[in-house]
């Protein structure tokens, strides 16, 4: 089994952060999200990995080659973001000889068990049910649980079936030759080369797939989603800092993660936030929040707030002498 992860996006929607950080690397819950992804596949028993980056990408192999020396992996450059299936077919030479292929998108945090995939015997693709069908690629069943069609983003969709971004493959041999022909021939979906379009071949081919269902999943590219993602991981055992030192004049509400050597004083700090190593917090509320490392927060309440690495943030003081009957509203 080999699992291609393309990190090659951009990340806009998440600028200024993606602007310095790729995606993959922001922080939720304690870790970034790729690391989230890299332990599920290795508990489930994968240690063979390609990497498909591109925007900041060395960073992306700097951090993989530091936290994860013994994995087995590549890195493969996508110059031009062509879509996911043009990902896959840039990683094509990874992939020769491979009899089993997982897909998995980068910068999503999936609340499933991802072993169940792993050991589904024929080709599978995860889906869940969403109201707004058309802004994905979504999967078509028949009465006996097959997937009969795939299409991406339709304007008229006849299925509520969302594909999710998780996709095993047994047939490797016939994903590279529909690959191949969809970009051989320039042809494009929404200006992309898409792997739905490269799966649908498969169907036609007669190539078998099953569909799983997921509790959830979290496309961390926007600011309100990473948020979510980071206050729902928080919630779950194991990711909640419990042995915390001492903070001085500080109060924690959890759920909470504070990375190490943090200095944090006079505070109010949560719920559901997560501090990176080396940040100083000096008389501030900080709640439902991701601050980076080496971060300064000092005199500010803070609320759904993403704060970067090496950020600093001070807030307004002010000394008054306020007469009878005054309002005065610093909130505008």
């Amino acid at each position: 089994m080999k699992v291609i992860i393309p990190v090659a996006g951009v990340g806009t929607r998440l600028r200024p952060h993606t602007y310095t950080q790729p995606k993959p690397l922001i922080p939720v819950a304690g870790k970034p999200i790729i690391s989230f992804i890299i332990d599920q596949l290795m508990d489930a028993g994968v240690n063979d990995f390609v990497f498909v980056i591109g925007h900041l990408g060395e960073k992306i192999r700097l951090y993989l080659e530091k936290r994860y020396p013994n994995l087995n992996k590549e890195f493969v450059q996508q110059d031009n973001r062509l879509g996911l299936g043009h990902a896959i077919w840039t990683a094509r030479k990874t992939l020769v000889g491979i009899n089993e292929l997982f897909i998995i998108l980068g910068d999503t945090i999936y609340d499933t068990d991802l072993g169940k995939f792993i050991n589904v015997e024929n080709s599978c693709v995860g889906v869940k049910k969403v109201n707004v069908p058309g802004d994905f690629g979504v999967a078509e069943m028949d009465d006996e649980g097959r997937v009969i069609r795939m299409v991406e983003k339709p304007k008229i969709p006849k299925s509520n079936l969302a594909l999710v971004g998780l996709y095993k493959i047994k047939e490797v041999h016939l994903l590279l030759e529909a690959l191949e022909h969809i970009i051989s021939n320039d042809i494009r979906t929404n200006d992309e080369y898409q792997l739905t379009d490269a799966l649908m071949m498969m169907v036609e081919k007669g190539v078998d797939f099953s569909a799983l269902t997921i509790n959830n999943w979290y496309d961390c590219g926007k600011k309100e989603v990473l948020l979510e993602t980071n206050s729902m991981l928080l919630k779950k055992e194991g990711f909640v800092s419990s042995d915390l030192p001492s903070y001085y004049n500080t109060i924690m509400i959890h759920p909470v993660a504070i990375g190490k050597g943090c200095e944090i004083s006079s505070s109010i700090i949560g719920p559901n936030v997560t501090i990176g190593d080396n940040t100083v917090i000096n008389h501030s509320v900080v709640s439902d929040s991701i601050i980076g490392n080496y971060a300064k927060i000092e005199e500010i309440v803070l609320k759904e707030s993403v704060v970067g690495n090496d950020a600093s943030i001070k807030g307004m003081r002010q000394s008054l002498n306020i007469g009878d009957n005054t309002e005065i509203d610093f909130s505008k």
